[in-house]
C-alpha cells in the first residue's frame, strides 16, 4: 500500500502585531494589522485536508526565529521553520551551531525586496559566505524578490548551488501590469527562465493573487493571468520542483485561503498527474526543507 500523501502549506506566516515590528503593513492593509496565530491558520488547513504548514519569518530580527520556533514546537502540525539570521555575521557558525537542536528550523530567509541595491545586497562577500555556510549545515534558504530583481537574483541562485534555494512566490510576477502592459509577462518569463538549468532551485506557488490590483479587487483576468504564470512556472521548474504555499495571512488582503487553495487546486487537475500534484502539494516541500512527514 502506497505511503499516505503528506500535505503541507509551505508558506504562511505568524505574528503578534506591533505597528513598529511590521512597518511593511502599511495604510489599506487592515486585513493583516492584528494578531495572527496558530488557531487562526488551523481551521483553513483542515478545510482544504491540509496536515501541516511551514512558518516563514516576516521580521528581519533574531527574535523572530525564537518566536516561530516556539509556535512549532508547541504545535506539531507546524512542521518547520524558515527563520531569520544576519547572514553576514562573523559569529555565525557559532549561532548556526546554538540553534543545531532545532529540529524543527529547516532554512532561513531575508526580505531581499526590500534591500535599496538587490544586486550589491546579494553579492556582498560576507552574504555569500553565509550562504555558503548555510549549505553546508544543510538548511534551505528562501528567496524573497519583486519580478523586476529577478536578474541578480537568478544571478545568485547560479552562485550556490550545493543545497536548496527555494524562490519565493514564483518570482512575483507582476500581475498588476500584465493588464496594461503587454511585454510585462514576456520580460518576467525571460527574467525567469535561466533558473530552468539549475536543479538545486525549487519555487513555490504561492503570493500570486496579491500581486494582482487588490485594492480594486481582483478580477477573473487577474485570475487568467496567474494561470498564465503557473503554466511558466511548469516549464521552468518542472513538477518535481513546486510547492503550494497559501502566503496566510498576506493572501488575505487579495483573496480567501480557500480561493488562493481554489485556483491551484484546479491548475494542478488540469495540468499533473497524480503523482505530480503529491510533490505539489507536499512532496517538494518535504524533499526540500528535510521534514519528517507524520507517521
Amino acid at each position: 500500500m502506497a505511503a499516505p500523501v503528506f500535505r503541507i502549506d509551505a508558506h504562511q506566516h505568524f505574528w503578534r502585531y506591533r505597528p513598529e515590528a511590521y512597518p511593511w503593513i502599511g495604510p489599506g492593509m487592515d486585513a493583516l494589522a492584528e494578531d495572527r496565530l496558530p488557531a487562526d491558520l488551523l481551521a483553513e488547513l483542515r478545510a482544504q485536508r491540509l496536515d501541516a504548514a511551514i512558518a516563514v519569518q516576516a521580521r528581519g530580527e533574531r527574535e523572530e526565529t525564537r518566536f516561530l520556533l516556539e509556535l512549532a514546537n508547541a504545535h506539531d502540525w507546524i512542521a518547520g521553520v524558515v527563520g531569520w539570521e544576519d547572514l553576514t555575521a562573523a559569529d555565525l557558525e557559532a549561532r548556526l551551531e546554538a540553534l543545531s537542536g532545532e529540529h524543527k528550523l529547516v532554512g532561513f530567509r531575508h526580505q531581499v525586496q526590500d534591500e535599496p541595491d538587490v544586486a550589491a545586497f546579494l553579492s556582498a562577500p560576507a552574504f555569500e559566505r553565509g550562504i555558503a555556510l548555510l549549505q553546508i549545515w544543510g538548511y534551505a534558504y528562501d528567496v524573497l524578490v519583486l519580478g523586476h530583481q529577478l536578474k541578480p537574483a537568478v544571478e545568485f541562485c547560479g552562485r550556490h548551488g550545493n543545497h536548496w534555494l527555494v524562490l519565493d512566490h514564483l518570482g512575483k510576477p507582476p500581475l498588476e501590469a500584465f493588464a496594461r502592459d503587454p511585454e510585462a509577462m514576456t520580460r518576467w518569463k525571460a527574467a525567469l527562465a535561466p533558473l530552468k538549468d539549475m536543479p538545486h532551485v525549487a519555487c513555490k506557488l504561492s503570493g500570486l493573487l496579491t500581486e494582482a490590483d487588490w485594492r480594486k479587487g481582483v478580477t477573473v483576468r487577474d485570475v487568467h493571468h496567474a494561470r498564465q504564470c503557473l503554466d511558466v512556472a511548469l516549464d521552468v521548474f518542472g513538477p518535481q520542483r513546486l510547492m503550494f504555499g497559501s502566503d496566510w495571512p498576506v493572501c488575505l488582503l487579495a483573496a480567501s485561503y480557500g480561493t488562493v487553495y481554489d485556483v491551484l487546486h484546479v491548475w494542478a487537475e488540469e495540468r499533473l498527474s497524480t503523482t505530480e500534484r503529491a510533490d505539489l502539494w507536499g512532496g517538494t516541500a518535504t524533499r526540500c526543507y528535510n521534514l519528517q512527514p507524520k507517521a
